[in-house]
């Protein structure tokens, strides 16, 4: 039950999405035509612009205070599987529940426009669990669930920053007012530094047709895109800074951010010279179609951090060096993983807009912060519900296929485990069943790949016709 929005895209950043304020005077604001017009017809009525919020602001509030509680019920019937291993999706029929309550207050020094300063402060609380404590899956199906359950429910600072404005013009443009940025008006030209605690999707990577797991999708790699290994804790929260120039149809940011210690770890590691995120957005306000709003943002990202490689776990174990594969045993302080992401959302017509994103990454190095995919492409609609007198319904639908390369597929075939995924499978012939369904084959391993958030593996290797024996055989005694 969502008690208050969540913004689906922070608008603070984007002049061409902004919205004016509604009128609700009921009168309308262009005047009739013709001699006496207004004594022969009436005014005409304006429909009013429905509110998302129990208890709106008003528009020239210095403050901001409000608050969400979200809730997801989901369950799984039993399927068959040959095995299970430590991270895999369990077979068992379940049911988990999820909440995760937030407060977002934010504070305006003062009224200034042009130079405008923001305090934000965030206190959240995260219960509940995920569908086999949220292993097995790489794009899991709940986003609100945190990877660590043991973490518990107690409340937390989830944000904590400083937002200064900085006007270039004195030409303004209306927002949306939210609890990132409370100004209903900005400088049409402007750069906007940003200093504290934050989550990275928050403000890179926004899509607004799939960023939201309050109002929009649930699955991780739907709302954000699978093979971006944003800097976070467990929670999904990481310390930094960031600036960033907004012009009336392009935007450009960066940030550089604190990474965990240790692959999904609560705990950063404060040595910047050693560990830290750097990410960077082009975002381009431009349409495809003709009088249809359009945006299309590119994204890199470059995060060094102690990790280790899969490819160097992988041949330690083939010396005999290691019992089994484990990456942590092979970490690196300053090794570097980078990858680079496509978005781009355009609305067709008045209710109907489409998005798309495309994700890669190295996937050499371990996957540390975000989840274990080194490829990704999604695409997906939605339509609002003009039609039917409630334009703040949405009827949608996404698709998204992921996948791991090569070094990271070899790391988990031979027994070894990531942070989500891995079954301890070390018999190349055996059909792994630690994700429902069966597809996307690889040639030499086990691949990966995302089908409407099910994940679906096999493993097909013929080097000796006796491993396929010996897989017939056991297949036929499973079955």
């Amino acid at each position: 039950m969502d008690a208050l929005p969540s913004v689906p895209e922070p608008s603070h950043r984007s002049p061409a999405n902004a919205a004016t304020p509604a009128d609700f005077s009921g009168q309308s604001a262009s005047p009739t035509t013709g001699r006496n017009a207004d004594a022969r017809k009436p005014p005409e009525v304006q429909p009013e612009t429905p509110l998302l919020t129990m208890f709106p602001h008003p528009e020239d509030a210095r403050y901001w205070v409000s608050g969400q509680a979200n809730i997801i019920f989901q369950g799984r019937l039993p399927f068959h599987s040959l095995y299970q291993g430590t991270n895999s999706f369990r077979n068992s029929a379940e049911y988990k529940t999820s909440m995760v309550g937030t407060l977002y207050t934010a504070l305006r020094r003062n009224r200034s426009t042009r130079f405008n300063t923001d305090f934000i402060f965030d206190l959240e609380s995260a219960a509940g669990r995920g569908l086999s404590q949220a292993l097995g899956l790489a794009g899991f199906t709940n986003l609100d669930v945190v990877r660590n359950p043991n973490l518990g429910s107690t409340p937390y600072i989830a944000r904590y920053q400083i937002h200064q404005v900085i006007g270039l013009t004195s030409r303004t443009t209306s927002q949306e007012a939210n609890f990132f940025a409370p100004a209903s008006t900005v400088p049409e030209r402007r750069v906007e530094l940003r200093a504290g605690k934050m989550t990275l999707p928050d403000f890179f990577d926004v899509n607004s047709e799939g960023s939201d797991s309050h109002l929009q999708f649930m699955n991780w790699t739907v709302d954000d895109n699978g093979a971006w290994d944003y800097a976070a804790d467990t929670r999904g929260y990481t310390v930094g800074g960031m600036a960033e120039y907004d012009d009336r149809a392009w935007s450009l940011r960066y940030g550089l951010f604190a990474m965990p210690t240790v692959a999904n770890g609560i705990d950063m590691d404060w040595a910047f010279s050693r560990a830290h995120a750097q990410n960077g957005e082009f975002e381009l306000r431009e349409n495809w179609v003709p009088q249809r709003k359009g945006v299309t943002r590119v994204l890199f990202y470059a995060n060094r951090a102690h990790m280790g490689t899969y490819r160097e776990a992988v041949q330690a174990y083939l010396n005999g060096t290691d019992a089994t594969p484990a990456i942590t045993a092979h970490e690196h302080f300053g090794a570097l993983k980078y990858g680079f992401g496509y978005n781009t959302e355009q609305e067709l017509t008045s209710s109907l807009r489409v998005f798309g994103r495309f994700g890669w990454n190295e996937g050499q190095h371990e996957s540390f912060a975000y989840t274990e995919v080194d490829q990704t492409v999604e695409a997906g609609a939605d339509y609002a519900g003009d039609r039917w007198h409630r334009p703040q319904d949405k009827v949608a639908i996404a698709v998204v296929s992921n996948a791991i390369k090569r070094d990271h597929q070899n790391y988990l075939r031979l027994g070894g485990l990531g942070f989500l995924l891995g079954d301890g499978n070390r018999r190349p012939g055996v059909q792994p069943r630690s994700w429902a369904g069966v597809g996307g084959c690889g040639a030499d391993a086990r691949g990966f790949l995302t089908r409407s958030g099910i994940e679906r593996g096999c493993s097909f290797r013929a080097q000796q016709v006796g491993e396929i024996v010996e897989m017939l055989i056991e297949r036929i005694q499973f079955s």
